[in-house]
């Protein structure tokens, strides 16, 4: 697999960049194909904070996504925290994997994602967790950022699946049993919603 490592407003000790490539590296051994691995690193400048080091890693291929974003006191936790997620999103993915190759469930019709989907994905989370030193939003808030995609044409239960895989709080699909736009979403109380367009 091939391991990225990356960094924002921290200094990578060269000792915690090859922990990261050798242990990210491995998770390769879960799910064939997955040949990418993109490992971020991120600190926290606000002493307040107890685990200031953030770890986001996203594994891809063979159209396959799978991120992971931890915090951890410092960059070995983070990514300790982090393979430990990612071991148990690749489980399930390889469990849905054999699933399908076994016949069990509908086809999934999948469509190329823009590589910018993911790059900045953290827009996307739902965890609510913003860093307490982060900038107060603007009184007016504008449309900064535009992201276009084809949208893959799968089943509700696919849909939560692949958010769950992804780590996001909601995911937009085509919906095969309707054929129209819709929305999968994770709910405070743990359960996952669907907004379905209606025709």
């Amino acid at each position: 697999m091939e391991v990225t490592v990356s960094a924002r407003h921290t200094e990578i000790p060269e000792r915690l960049r090859l922990s990261a490539e050798e242990k990210i590296g491995k998770l390769g051994r879960f799910v064939e194909g997955m040949d990418r691995a993109e490992v971020h690193f991120t600190t926290h400048r606000n002493p307040r904070i107890s685990e200031p080091e953030l770890c986001e890693v996203t594994l891809e291929g063979h159209g396959h996504f799978v991120r992971a974003k931890t915090a951890g006191a410092d960059g070995y936790v983070a990514v300790d925290k982090a393979v430990a997620k990612l071991e148990q999103q690749l489980q399930k993915l390889k469990t849905k994997l054999q699933r399908q190759k076994r016949g069990a469930g509908r086809s999934v019709r999948t469509a190329p994602v823009t590589e910018g989907l993911l790059g900045d994905s953290a827009v996307l989370d739902a965890s609510g967790d913003a860093p307490s030193d982060a900038p107060a939003p603007p009184a007016l808030p504008k449309i900064v950022k535009v992201k276009r995609f084809a949208p893959m044409g799968m089943t509700a239960d696919e849909a939560a699946q692949r958010m769950d895989l992804l780590g996001h709080g909601f995911f937009f699909f085509t919906n095969l049993d309707t054929g129209r736009a819709a929305v999968v979403y994770r709910r405070e109380d743990g359960d996952i919603g669907l907004i379905d367009e209606d025709g």
